[in-house]
């Protein structure tokens, strides 16, 4: 499985790098912000998008628009300390899959991945 885990805070990527790595997730693809990410993602061949928020230069509702132009079915989930109802309502609509807030557990971080990506939980 390859994950692409996009966050502006290199602490943040490290954290959630280690997490994935103890669910046995070795091939992550790290990017500290959408830009970065975008071009990233059309190199092709991930399995499912972790990006934060609020990040510079692009945003991860901005990304996840840009994501969705170019493929409608790969599992993006938002990964935010953002937990407003009306934030989370837009990006529901915008085609989010799936949404975590932080600070959150290994274990709720794997029930997300076996809920997208059919990873054992």
């Amino acid at each position: 499985m390859k994950v692409l885990l996009v966050d502006d805070s290199a602490t943040m990527r490290t954290i959630q790098k280690r997490c994935l790595t103890t669910l046995g997730v070795k091939n992550v693809v790290e990017a500290a912000d959408g830009l970065q990410a975008i071009k990233l993602f059309l190199s092709g061949g991930f399995d499912i998008v972790f990006t934060d928020w609020n990040m510079p230069n692009m945003d991860g509702l901005q990304l996840l628009m840009e994501i969705r132009k170019t493929d409608k079915t790969i599992p993006v989930i938002m990964i935010t300390t953002e937990a407003e109802r009306a934030r989370v309502i837009i990006a529901v609509q915008a085609g989010i899959s799936d949404y975590l807030v932080k600070p959150f557990s290994p274990e709720a971080l794997n029930e997300k991945l076996s809920k997208w990506v059919g990873v054992p939980a």
